[in-house]
């Protein structure tokens, strides 16, 4: 079938609203008529070469929308389902799905590496000329062919352009107090990147029934967003060191002394505020790193805080199982529980847009954007 498409074809470079073909859904594939897809600061990441990804591609990955069609084999979905297209796929049978950590499945990051679904094949074309798929999905596009295992159905009345952002960053931030944390009532948190990830993880640390929230971030309007999602506490690392300010009202003395939160949650990418976020964090804290770095960079931190059982985790996308926990985050965003659509600054109609909504994203204008078709 013949849709529209945006196509990133060089590094550095906007993408390309286009004409591409896209090919029927094969075994234990759907095919899903694309309604809304928000925008990741990951799409970003990739667009600028901080990640390896084969070009050209069809970006996105928080698309959300209704299947069309599907492919032989499939069994979990039907035409008319409503579905979140997840980052992850889960295999189902490498040790470490097994294991109940469908996350760090073994299979999907070959693939994503790789740039086509699973199986090793590709959907989309343009004039003959193969294009790759990112994070097995391409959601920047009116259509997408994805695998039954990464199209999770919920419920028809959820609002398919709130509930998108579940693709990836809400319950990437959601997932990381959660499920990697394994945050409790009463506990302290100090979340540093008030960005889309950061903010849904402040709204699940409040949902737990968090002591204190710290939040932190260099931009004024997102450390409001902050505030009004349950932080009590406003970090400006331009204007005062967040690991004093965070030790000082967190408890007595240093972080080696009594003071510092219980956990801290990195959503940056930024080596600098990753080693500021391991400062933050009390004896035999936690420092969980969601935020995306670089390929290849190194982290330096101060080693003596392992010998006073400080811990840092690594977290892939909350460490969610997504067909368990996706439908429970809708449910709890139905309930009013997770406000996730306060994230939303801005709608875009249309994918004529898409270029318009990467840079105000970039430039920090809005918390999350949804491009909505």
């Amino acid at each position: 079938m013949k849709m529209k498409a945006a196509v990133h074809y060089e590094i550095g470079k906007p993408v390309k609203v286009e004409d591409v073909t896209l090919d029927e859904p094969q075994a234990n594939e759907v095919l899903v008529k694309v309604a809304a897809t928000g925008i990741c600061h990951s799409d970003i990441h990739f667009m600028h070469g901080h990640m390896p990804q084969p070009l050209p591609v069809v970006m996105g990955h928080e698309g959300a929308g209704v299947v069309e069609r599907v492919g032989p084999g499939v069994t979990t979905l039907k035409p008319g389902d409503h579905v979140i297209m997840v980052v992850i796929l889960s295999c189902g049978r490498c040790r470490h799905c097994i294991e109940g950590q469908p996350s760090v499945c073994q299979e999907w990051l070959n693939y994503h590496l790789m740039g086509t679904l699973p199986g090793g094949t590709k959907r989309l074309h343009k004039n003959g000329q193969e294009l790759s798929h990112f994070f097995n999905q391409s959601s920047f596009a009116e259509y997408a062919v994805v695998t039954e295992r990464t199209a999770i159905k919920v419920r028809d009345d959820a609002p398919l352009d709130v509930v998108c952002l579940l693709g990836c960053g809400t319950s990437t931030g959601i997932g990381a107090v959660i499920n990697t944390a394994k945050f409790k009532a009463g506990e302290t948190i100090a979340v540093f990147g008030c960005g889309g990830v950061g903010l849904s993880a402040i709204m699940a640390a409040k949902l737990c029934g968090a002591d204190k929230i710290f939040a932190v971030d260099t931009n004024d309007m997102k450390l409001q967003k902050a505030k009004e999602l349950g932080a009590e506490y406003l970090v400006n690392p331009s204007q005062e060191d967040p690991v004093q300010r965070i030790a000082a009202l967190s408890g007595r003395g240093t972080s080696y002394t009594g003071g510092g939160v219980d956990h801290a949650i990195e959503c940056t990418g930024n080596l600098t505020v990753m080693a500021q976020a391991f400062d933050s964090v009390r004896v035999a804290g936690n420092c969980v790193l969601a935020g995306m770095a670089p390929l290849g960079s190194k982290l330096s931190v101060d080693a003596w805080g392992f010998n006073v059982g400080k811990k840092i985790i690594g977290c892939v996308q909350g460490d969610v199982r997504a067909q368990i926990d996706i439908p429970a985050y809708v449910d709890l965003y139905m309930a009013g529980k997770l406000p996730i659509d306060k994230l939303i600054s801005k709608r875009y109609k249309g994918l004529d847009h898409i270029n318009e909504v990467i840079a105000d994203l970039e430039n920090g204008r809005v918390v999350r954007g949804v491009v909505v078709f």
